[in-house]
């Protein structure tokens, strides 16, 4: 074999041998992108919930403990349904209120709209007190807009309770002499009025009046004064309330 044609071989040899490393060298091409990894953001978790409580006599508990009125019920029992959480219960009310009176007691408090929860029971002592129907009328609807504008301004956070009629107590029976169809009466234009004004604003309505009705059947419904609520009967009050309250915290 000659000079000359072993420098051929080997230069043919070097090529073969350059073109095999340049197939087994990969192409950008074949490059796979893998995208970047996204966490998705965790939902919150609510630590506490507010609730305000506005009424009169059967919103304080007038005659029973102060753990046996209808909200420090409704407290207890979130805080059992809901563990995690810190609940807080502010009350407006007092015994003998109107729903003038109430007006001005939030007015002169000015709470602030921060509020998960907030119930409303009203209006008996219009009744009592014999006042126009017609302040009744104009204040009740002033009051849920209001107890709206505290609960953050959501509706569904609001809940009205039906007017107790007292015609069903000892105190209704032997005191008011004989003028319990009367009460009832003026206590169904009031409930009805209230009933189908948040029907008609999608606010929540929670009749409890008939449990107050057994009353004169069930003496352990009525407290010691022989008027106001037992704490049986606002634990009723409670176990009513408690589902819609649940169903506006999952809103």
């Amino acid at each position: 074999m000659t000079t000359e044609f072993k420098q051929i071989v080997i230069v043919l040899f070097s090529i073969f041998l350059m073109s095999c490393s340049s197939d087994e060298m990969p192409s950008q091409n074949n490059f796979t992108v893998v995208p970047p990894t996204t966490t998705t953001p965790a939902t919150p978790v609510v630590t506490s919930i507010n609730y305000l409580a506005l009424g009169d006599s059967y919103t304080i508990g007038q005659s029973v403990c102060e753990t046996c009125r209808y909200p420090e019920q409704l407290k207890a029992s979130l805080k059992a349904l809901y563990p995690q959480n810190s609940i807080s219960l502010n009350v407006i009310a007092a015994t003998g209120w109107t729903t003038t009176n109430l007006i001005s007691e939030i007015n002169a408090q000015n709470p602030k709209s921060n509020y998960d929860l907030v119930t409303l029971l009203i209006g008996v002592n219009n009744q009592y007190q014999g006042r126009n129907f017609s302040i009744y009328e104009k204040e009740f609807p002033e009051l849920v807009t209001k107890a709206i504008s505290l609960a953050k301004g959501d509706k569904k956070n609001v809940i009205v309770l039906s007017i107790p009629d007292y015609a069903y107590t000892p105190f209704g029976k032997i005191q008011m002499q004989g003028q319990g169809e009367k009460i009832s009466a003026e206590i169904n234009k009031y409930n009805t009025f209230a009933e189908n004004y948040c029907s008609n604003n999608n606010v929540v309505f929670v009749s409890i009046t008939d449990i107050t009705r057994q009353g004169l059947l069930n003496p352990g419904l009525v407290a010691g004064d022989g008027l106001h609520p037992s704490e049986s009967a606002y634990t009723l009050f409670t176990e009513r309330i408690l589902p819609k309250v649940k169903i506006a915290l999952q809103n």
